[in-house]
């Protein structure tokens, strides 16, 4: 069993096991393979879950009755759970007891929030457009119904900031007092209008005008919590698993309208997963993924557009040229999954990201369970930048299909500055066979700022280095 036979037997784990929210009820209510609560909760604490994320412990104390699970297994979840809080310091007094109400919301933690924003912002596409040029610009349309949308700020289990700062709002602020900044709208996030009285697409004149009375636009698309979250959790008829990787075809009707103006644009993009960005790809003037970038995340989306901050965010997941490759969804295999698994080309590869700035690594030495390497900025731009190390194992039958990342860091590095930084690896010399075991296996280590694959180089100009 997996709890109990790798978790804790074969990987040693000594914690508690908590489950998913209300995923015993669904034992009885929708899996429908118990008869009901009791059978339910005996199952998940017999099977090793200690603690109940909903409702259904309330019936352990039945189950003990009818004598469906014993003392002695109660007993053991107990001990696992209060081992736990003890270890957390649950019982005495903490660091963490000392501080105060007042950090909360702290001028310390605003600063921090957008520094995370600023950096996880990914730069996919950049014909030069980018970063503005204030002097060159008079009029900067912001179009898009994520382009003042708080909730696309927030994305999903978030508390509440005492102030938010929408794209619309941090490109008001940074664009001075000689840029006029103009917005529309330009659609509903998801409904085919966005005054409910109006014809459908009621607010697409005003984005094509808004567009052809700018010297370059920034369009807003993309998700928001009402769209993507937990089944059930806001949106209960959206949420859940999506059925395409679409923008809505509000957006996409949108997005076709104000590129086809032909002004200098760029698609901001906020989601919390990979879209299909074809379309964008093919006609923007630049792309970039913002995800839910937090209260203040208006003003780091800004300070990158107008070069106060450069953009240091590499992709986490694979962004799919055609979908149509991706395997069904009801097919559990790793085939076609995963940047390592992948069969066809991606649009943006896992990896992959852009800067300002010119990076150039200049050599790479493994020493033990560590990569040096060094680097120096070409270019007139700050780099942040994120070293990545790939692992390979041509030797072995059980390798991936392409390179397995094992390490990774971010460095900054000012404009003609030279330097090194090391990269500690993870499994790197090992592969998981067909039994779910990690062995040995010789390795050839890659180091560079993308997956050492083709259409990462083409997208990045930058090869990665064999390491010595």
């Amino acid at each position: 069993m997996l709890i109990r036979d790798i978790l804790r037997s074969e990987w040693g784990f000594k914690g508690h096991f908590v489950s998913d929210c209300w995923a015993i009820k669904d034992f009885h209510e929708n899996h429908k393979v118990t008869s009901g609560p009791v059978e339910s909760v005996a199952k998940a604490l017999k099977a090793g879950c200690d603690v109940n994320c909903g409702s259904s412990y309330e019936f352990l104390m039945e189950a003990y009755e009818k004598g469906a699970i014993t003392d002695e297994e109660l007993t053991e979840a107990a001990v696992r759970l209060f081992t736990t809080r003890i270890l957390l310091g649950m019982f005495d007094k903490t660091s963490f007891d000392a501080i105060p109400y007042e950090k909360v919301d702290c001028p310390e933690h605003a600063r921090l929030a957008l520094k995370a924003a600023a950096e996880s912002a990914v730069l996919l596409k950049n014909n030069g457009v980018l970063p503005f040029d204030r002097s060159g610009l008079k009029t900067i349309g912001v179009i898009g119904p994520n382009a003042d949308n708080r909730t696309a700020l927030m994305g999903n289990y978030h508390g509440t900031a005492s102030r938010y700062i929408t794209v619309l709002e941090g490109i008001q602020d940074a664009a001075g007092d000689g840029v006029r900044v103009l917005y529309s709208e330009g659609s509903h996030i998801f409904y085919d209008r966005s005054e409910m009285l109006a014809k459908h697409s009621d607010r697409t004149s005003e984005a094509v005008i808004t567009a052809e009375h700018s010297d370059a636009v920034v369009l807003c698309l993309g998700l928001d919590e009402t769209l993507e979250g937990e089944e059930g959790s806001v949106n209960s008829k959206a949420c859940g698993d999506k059925e395409t990787l679409e923008l809505p075809a509000s957006q996409v009707e949108l997005m076709k309208a104000v590129l086809a103006v032909g002004k200098p644009t760029v698609v901001i993009l906020m989601a919390g997963s990979s879209m299909d960005l074809r379309y964008a790809d093919e006609h923007a003037d630049a792309v970039m993924q913002v995800w839910y970038p937090g209260a203040r995340g208006g003003k780091a989306v800004a300070d990158i557009l107008f070069g106060d901050a450069v953009p240091g965010g590499r992709l986490p997941i694979t962004i799919y040229k055609d979908t149509a490759d991706l395997p069904p969804f009801e097919d559990y295999s790793m085939k076609g999954r995963t940047y390592r698994y992948l069969e066809s080309e991606p649009l943006y590869p896992f990896g992959f990201g852009l800067g300002y700035g010119k990076l150039t690594l200049t050599d790479a030495v493994r020493e033990g369970n560590r990569v040096r390497i060094a680097y120096r900025n070409d270019s007139a731009y700050d780099c942040s930048e994120v070293l990545q190390v790939y692992a390979e194992h041509p030797s072995s039958p059980f390798d991936t299909l392409h390179p397995s990342l094992c390490g990774f860091r971010r460095v900054y590095v000012r404009p003609g500055e030279t330097g090194s930084a090391e990269v500690e690896l993870g499994a790197w010399d090992t592969v998981v066979d067909d039994e779910g075991k990690r062995v040995k296996a010789e390795a050839v280590l890659w180091a560079g700022l993308c997956q050492n694959d083709g259409r990462s180089v083409a997208l990045s100009g930058s090869a990665p280095l064999r390491v010595k």
